[in-house]
């Protein structure tokens, strides 16, 4: 079992946020979806339950009942100059160094930072993240806090924690198989484990895709959810998904 709040050697950005003792695996779901009784609510709610039932630690961050603003803009710090140009990079580091992000931000923060392992549980909506859950990701994983010199995918800021995507489609498996008409699921799903995820250093385990669940008979549903309780019991001892190394590229970022 990890500990909690595990962190990088030299994250300082980190530290400031890991400050819980020891004890069972710390998982942060976040859920994207304005239905809670939706089967993307039914899939949280038992990330929850199994989860918690394991013995593990759960904090849920609920984007919409949160209310959860996900535009940027000048609000996400308390200090700040608003007379210079607005450098949002810039201005996250700024923040990072000096501790002065807004409330919202510093909370989600905390519990990244202190989380073992990160579920986001959405419904795919244009080939990815629900608006809200993007913005979750762009003002919570700050330059600074979750990237930024060099740290990056087997350097990255996250390495040592796990994330997992679990997900709802409108369309069959069939749909979204190699030769479907939506395209292979694996490839839709790459720009978010490959340039949100692994970029950051996460080990990324396979995602949990519960296909057709607007149209599944009950019988069916409740079949997909057994399927995610027994694969939440066993997340433990599985796999992650082989990230990219930076030894493995040049000064260019080219393959060797």
């Amino acid at each position: 079992m990890r500990q909690r709040g595990r962190t990088s050697d030299g994250d300082g950005a980190l530290a400031v946020f890991s400050k819980l003792p020891s004890i069972a695996m710390n998982v942060l779901v976040v859920y994207a979806h304005p239905e809670p009784r939706s089967f993307t609510g039914a899939l949280r709610d038992a990330a929850v339950q199994t989860l918690t039932e394991q013995g593990h630690e759960v904090q849920v961050s609920d984007l919409y009942s949160m209310g959860f603003n996900p535009v940027p803009g000048w609000h996400d710090f308390v200090d700040h100059d608003r007379l210079e140009f607005f450098g949002y990079e810039t201005e996250q580091k700024r923040a990072t160094a000096a501790g002065s992000f807004a409330a919202d931000l510093r909370l989600e923060m905390e519990k990244l930072a202190q989380a073992d392992l990160l579920i986001l549980v959405f419904p795919l909506w244009w080939y990815g993240f629900p608006a809200i859950l993007k913005g979750w990701v762009d003002r919570v994983f700050a330059a600074g806090f979750a990237y930024g010199s060099g740290r990056w995918y087997s350097k990255g800021v996250f390495r040592g924690k796990r994330a997992m995507l679990a997900f709802t489609t409108g369309g069959p498996a069939t749909a979204y198989s190699a030769d479907g008409l939506q395209g292979d699921i694996a490839r839709i799903v790459y720009p978010l484990h490959h340039g949100i995820l692994h970029y950051t250093g996460f080990d990324v385990l396979e995602p949990f895709v519960a296909f057709g669940a607007s149209y599944a008979e009950p019988e069916s549903r409740a079949a997909i959810l057994a399927s995610f309780e027994a694969r939440l019991r066993g997340l433990e001892s599985e796999a992650a998904i082989p990230p990219p190394d930076l030894g493995d590229f040049d000064e260019r970022l080219r393959r060797k």
